[in-house]
């Protein structure tokens, strides 16, 4: 029987898939720890940095994937999530704004060649990207692109479904607290739901679950991936963690913050609590949390994946 498949993770028991000094030995622990908890595979996942931090932490994350078998079989590709964002507060959400940036085709060729054919998600904002050049460039390549931390209008929303754009990474999160009541980024998103696969973090405080309730009710379940946006504290008790370069503390609701602040920065439940969620308090069919949670995720990653997942 296949196991969870997540597309979003930054870090796991202790692990912080981000840092700079990310070693083998931990890599490979998280890795088995995963395994444990049902899942199969993973998008490891990177978020906003400088180009040359990435490169190098891309190059050291397939150097692993390399030498390691346990770690190659879970990591089956990268989720560079950022640097083209939004650089405005709140859509930026946890990401460092110093270095959001416009796309930068010379910049994300360095990334793919750091990555070696691993990388097969990149979350971008489609106002950052002048005419769509970086999204129609990764699509004809076969990388899956998402929009994501963006403020996109529906005709840059649209422009970017036209270029290639096929996912919408965590709807209702990367946007500020307070929006137009009418025309914001979750109403914009939900109305092109028919041409976007879209992701939702199911851990009951990202989204409540009775909005989140009403979103899958409007979406319908066909294009839904439940992704667990994870990091290091995942699987652990509440404390201080790290996300790159940021300090995050985890209160004893579970939910990484900001220190001394109210935002979210991932999350802290695994995917095996989510999937509980979904049938607990969403009351979907162990059907139901399947296709969402582990087949779903494999039919988006079709074209970017080879065919170990088959």
């Amino acid at each position: 029987m296949r196991g969870f498949f997540d597309l979003q993770i930054n870090g796991y028991v202790g692990v912080d898939f981000n840092s700079a000094n990310l070693n083998i030995d931990d890599l490979h622990r998280a890795c088995l720890h995963l395994q444990q908890d049902g899942v199969d595979g993973i998008l490891l996942t990177l978020i906003t940095d400088a180009i040359p931090s990435l490169q190098s932490k891309i190059r050291r994350i397939v150097e692993m994937c390399r030498q390691d078998a346990v770690i190659q079989k879970m990591v089956r590709g990268l989720h560079i999530e950022g640097p083209f964002l939004s650089p405005v507060t709140g859509y930026i959400g946890a990401h460092p704004a110093v270095h959001a940036q416009k796309t930068d085709l010379a910049g994300m060729d360095l990334l793919l060649e750091a990555g070696e054919g691993l990388i097969k998600l990149v979350t971008l904002a489609p106002e950052m990207d002048q005419n769509q050049q970086l999204t129609r460039s990764l699509a004809d390549a076969g990388i899956i692109v998402a929009a994501g931390h963006t403020n996109a209008s529906l005709d840059e929303l649209q422009a970017g479904i036209d270029a290639g754009l096929t996912m919408f990474t965590h709807l209702a999160n990367g946007c500020p607290r307070e929006m137009d009541r009418h025309d914001n980024i979750i109403n914009r998103v939900l109305s092109l739901a028919d041409q976007l696969w879209i992701s939702f973090i199911a851990d009951g405080a990202h989204i409540p679950f009775f909005v989140l309730g009403n979103y899958l009710k409007i979406t319908g379940l066909e294009k839904v991936v439940i992704v667990t946006d994870a990091i290091a504290a995942a699987g652990m008790n509440p404390g201080l963690y790290t996300i790159g370069g940021c300090e995050v503390y985890v209160g004893e609701d579970g939910v990484p913050r900001a220190p001394g602040g109210t935002n979210f920065v991932g999350s802290g439940t695994k995917l095996l609590r989510m999937a509980t969620n979904l049938r607990d308090e969403l009351l979907l069919t162990q059907a139901q949390v399947d296709l969402i949670t582990k087949e779903n995720p494999r039919k988006l990653m079709k074209t970017a994946i080879d065919s170990v997942l088959n």
